[in-house]
């Protein structure tokens, strides 16, 4: 069931800890699944098992959770609306340490608009059916019922959240929860691009006895998929340039011949934003890094 806006989890308590526990027990308990945020409003990073993707990325494939790590781990993936999870030893240090409360919003059927400024806020009040608004920092989160893919920088100062992804809890909104509109899910639908040619397509002969692309096999793609995720997190400064570079040394080996998919995209952002990059960082840096080697 899809929990009224309003209803979704109080502010509590005085003690930070005890009240984001307790925040996140009201939201599991209205069928949202909770998470806890670090300072920074990103995620607790993975637990040793999980460490240098040792566990195989499982958690992480598209619309697979919750994560079944004892400790805070994987992202969104970690979100549970188990009480005996969010409340055992092993997330006692994680609400401790926790600076905020997040969400999965795919995970409850939810789709948030984010709306990073003024001016994204003005766009959504002309383009988007009224529904559930809590408000930001800088903007509004507009809160709708159904769930769909998520993506940054739909425009400016847009993101959707929803699958794959996890929203800061804010307190109750206003207003009744409307169905995702058509409007939104078109802000996902990648347009063609009409400006930029394609770039020239080198001929690659066919493989003697047929066979597929190298970068297929799961051996070859994973591991330089993990491999990329362990430099981001070996990663001590500099790490919007690390984040850069590993973005476009991923794109260069295996960015032309389309294995690359939104699950191994995904465990790269995460990786990222587990050390401090935010979402927009991320996408910046990927379509940097698509534009320098013109894909």
């Amino acid at each position: 069931m899809t929990p009224d806006c309003k209803a979704r989890g109080r502010r509590t308590g005085n003690h930070p800890d005890e009240s984001h526990l307790r925040t996140a027990l009201d939201l599991a308990a209205a069928g949202v699944p909770p998470l806890p945020l670090r300072a920074g409003k990103v995620p607790f990073g993975n637990c040793h098992a999980c460490k240098g993707n040792a566990c195989g990325g499982r958690p992480n494939m598209k619309n697979a959770g919750p994560c079944e790590c004892a400790s805070v781990c994987h992202a969104w993936a970690a979100a549970t609306t188990d009480p005996r999870v969010l409340t055992s030893p092993a997330w006692a240090s994680a609400w401790r340490e926790a600076a905020a409360v997040a969400y999965h919003p795919g995970g409850a059927g939810l789709t948030v608009v984010d709306l990073d400024d003024a001016a994204a806020v003005a766009w959504a009040r002309e383009a988007l059916p009224a529904t559930c608004t809590v408000p930001t920092t800088r903007g509004e989160h507009w809160i709708y019922r159904g769930a769909m893919r998520s993506a940054n920088a739909v425009r400016s100062g847009v993101d959707i959240k929803s699958l794959m992804s996890y929203a800061r809890w804010l307190g109750p909104g206003t207003g009744t929860t409307a169905p995702v509109p058509d409007a939104v899910r078109a802000l996902t639908v990648k347009k063609p691009s009409t400006v930029r040619p394609a770039p020239p397509v080198a001929t690659v002969p066919a493989l003697a006895g047929g066979g597929e692309c190298r970068h297929r096999t799961p051996a070859y793609l994973d591991r330089g998929v993990a491999m990329a995720e362990q430099r981001i997190t070996d990663a001590r400064s500099a790490v919007h340039t690390t984040v850069y570079r590993t973005f476009l040394a991923v794109l260069s080996a295996h960015g032309r011949c389309g294995c690359l998919t939104d699950t191994h995209i995904a465990r790269l952002f995460t990786a990222a934003q587990a050390k401090g990059e935010s979402p927009r960082h991320c996408t910046d840096a990927w379509a940097n890094a698509l534009t320098r080697l013109g894909l």
